[in-house]
């Protein structure tokens, strides 16, 4: 049976702790937050997050927000 569901894409500002580690989150998705001992890590934590969140919004009629823009600005 061939899998059917849509593939979407999220923009994830990870963070350095200072105590060690990462966290990251997800600014199309207010309050998608997770964190993890390596990258690695936190993108297996923040990929759940990101399915829980997205869920949860669906439940409510929501949509994420896809005005949201990741720029890098050098200076």
């Amino acid at each position: 049976m061939e899998d059917t569901r849509s593939v979407e894409t999220y923009a994830v500002v990870i963070h350095n702790e200072p105590e060690g580690g990462y966290w990251g989150e997800v600014p199309a998705l207010p309050g998608c937050y997770s964190q993890g001992e390596t990258v690695d890590d936190l993108m297996f934590n923040i990929r759940e997050a990101i399915e829980g969140v997205v869920a949860v919004m669906k439940e409510r009629g929501q949509l994420p927000d896809r005005s949201i823009q990741i720029l890098d600005i050098a200076v």
